[in-house]
């Protein structure tokens, strides 16, 4: 048997974060990570990174250019809303679509480089000791982290139940071009049903542009109803290889049990309900998971707080903006409102995209535009 002391399971951003966290906090700590797959694979997501998301990689000495190099800085957001209101907007930070292969490769790639050690396997049992966490009977670990996606078996071994239907999205994705769609800006297009529900196309900077739509799964989500969708709400965009993948909600939020077990990313249910976004989340999660995890005993505990009080505010925002997005015509005047105003852009950006809140201007200007007469 095999002893260190964390254990990551799963090497994605949250993973990887969760490693790099632990050697920033305690240099002389063994840390293993485990996955099932070998880098660089593949991972069906929208590939948008996020300005805060690389601000937590740069805090825990990622090199961030690296990390993004060839992939250039994406600075417009262009989204229509569910009646047909359009903005067209600069991002307050610029995104970088980076391809999940090669960005989740690089990642781990680094992290690896500082001493970080790494194994290919699949996990099957996790069983929890008063002094230890054991995988399989090979590998021990004072403190075991979960990074392992939205199939989590990490997640499964604490006696976590699955989102409900309502608190989880599908998604398919695929590359190619998309003719008709500028090469500087994010296009999101929604429908009318409540979301997330959407269509993306977001430009790689080689011509191609990562290419998929995505709703809530008691919607009903087929494969065929996610690809009419999708070359419905884009009929120009020519993607290959488009695959599935579920997101497991934030509005799905659980309480994980204290103790040597933690839980990030996917994993978590940290994916944000109104856009779909997730490598923030990760990073963030598996970078507090890290900090936490030389706690021992104390892990749980620890993380459950200072995820509380980094994401908590901003959770319960997303949770109450997912119940507004059931009124189509409220979203579409939100839309309405923020391609009018730079600053109720710039904060429901940060909402979609980071760890921004509702604040008082963005809905004082949404029931002023509900109040006025369309």
């Amino acid at each position: 048997m095999q002893h260190v002391d964390v254990l990551v399971v799963g090497g994605g951003p949250a993973g990887a974060a969760s490693a790099a966290a632990v050697r920033r906090t305690r240099p002389d700590a063994e840390v293993l990570v485990l996955d099932r797959a070998e880098f660089p694979r593949d991972k069906v997501c929208g590939d948008g990174v996020a300005a805060e998301a690389l601000d937590v990689l740069a805090g825990l000495g990622v090199d961030v250019t690296a990390l993004t190099d060839g992939f250039p800085a994406v600075p417009r957001l262009r989204l229509t809303g569910p009646r047909g209101t359009t903005l067209d907007r600069a991002i307050p930070r610029p995104v970088r679509v980076v391809p999940r292969a090669v960005l989740d490769g690089r990642l781990l790639a680094q992290v690896r480089a500082s001493g970080v050690g790494f194994a290919r396997h699949t996990v099957r049992r996790v069983t929890v000791h008063p002094g230890h966490v054991e995988v399989d009977g090979r590998f021990r670990a004072s403190v075991l982290i979960g990074a392992d996606g939205a199939e989590s078996v990490v997640r499964r071994s604490l006696g976590v139940p699955p989102n409900r239907p309502d608190q989880v999205a599908v998604a398919i994705r695929g590359y190619g071009p998309a003719p008709g769609t500028p090469l500087d800006a994010l296009v999101i297009t929604t429908t009318e049903r409540r979301w997330p529900d959407y269509a993306w196309s977001f430009p790689l900077g080689d011509g191609r542009a990562n290419v998929g739509y995505g709703r809530l799964v008691h919607g009903g989500a087929t494969r065929a109803d996610l690809v009419a969708a999708l070359h419905r709400l884009l009929p120009d965009a020519e993607p290959d290889g488009l695959r599935a993948h579920r997101l497991p909600l934030a509005t799905g939020r659980f309480r994980v049990p204290d103790g040597r077990v933690l839980l990030a990313g996917d994993a978590r249910s940290l994916v944000n309900p109104l856009t779909g976004e997730g490598i923030f989340y990760a990073v963030l999660s598996g970078a507090l998971a890290g900090l936490a995890a030389v706690h021992g005993a104390d892990a749980g505990a620890v993380h459950r707080r200072v995820m509380g009080r980094r994401l908590g505010p901003h959770l319960r925002s997303v949770s109450v903006a997912s119940r507004l997005s059931r009124w189509p015509t409220l979203m579409d005047r939100v839309v309405r409102v923020a391609a009018e105003d730079q600053r109720v852009f710039d904060e429901a950006a940060r909402l979609g995209l980071a760890d921004g809140s509702l604040t008082p201007r963005v809905l004082a200007a949404a029931v002023r535009r509900a109040a006025t007469p369309q």
